[in-house]
């Protein structure tokens, strides 16, 4: 018996879908590492010499400003420095272990998807728009310290690189996002300044548009 010709609608089978396995950047986060270890450090020292200069530990905003902490009045008279120095200053135990819990919590994580210079470009300016935009919504005696602006730049980051790649980290950009909802949602209770937030919106904005697509580069 002669066989039937094949149909010419016959078509074959759909292949299984597979894995693909993407090779996750495994850079150490040596920025992180150094601005915890440089914000401790200057933490120590104006303690230590607060101790030297007035026989006790000073967290004075008059002694802080010494350092560098943001003084609307002083930044009119020129020293625009001060949009940066506050990152690296605190003013009690509590102030730096939650900002650096932050910084660690964030960073390392961060750090090894961005890069180490994009990290470390991000950091700052996030910390330097959110000092400025501090400065033009306070009056003529505002004044502040800590690295809030630069923290909240980072939270903004992070959840703006895991939305935009939730697809493929699927479980981890969940727990990321929730990790950052905590830590505002612990910001909120120490204190908010609306400044900050502005900060970290206006860093969401620069972060995302190099994370969407590109989750795994790491630049240097």
């Amino acid at each position: 018996m002669n066989e039937l010709p094949a149909s010419p609608y016959h078509t074959e089978p759909a292949p299984a879908p597979q894995s693909v396995r993407v090779a996750l950047p495994t850079i150490a986060p040596t920025v992180t590492y150094t601005l915890i270890a440089v914000t401790v450090f200057v933490y120590v020292l104006h303690q230590l010499l607060s101790v030297a200069v007035l026989g006790y530990a000073a967290n004075q905003i008059d002694w802080l400003e010494v350092y560098g902490a943001r003084f609307n009045s002083v930044i009119r008279a020129g020293e625009i420095w001060r949009f940066i120095t506050p990152i690296f200053l605190h003013g009690s135990i509590p102030h730096i272990f939650f900002n650096m819990y932050a910084l660690f919590s964030i960073g390392t994580l961060l750090e090894r998807h961005f890069g180490h210079g994009r990290f470390a470009l991000l950091y700052f300016l996030a910390g330097f728009t959110g000092n400025v935009f501090s400065f033009l919504l306070t009056g003529e005696n505002g004044y502040s310290v800590g690295a809030s602006t630069a923290v909240f730049g980072l939270i903004a980051a992070e959840v703006a690189f895991f939305y935009h790649n939730r697809k493929l980290f699927g479980g981890q950009a969940r727990q990321a996002i929730s990790n950052a909802g905590v830590i505002i949602a612990i910001n909120l209770v120490i204190g908010f300044h609306p400044a900050l937030t502005i900060g970290a919106m206006w860093a969401a904005c620069w972060a995302a548009p190099y994370s969407h697509g590109s989750p795994v580069r790491a630049g240097r």
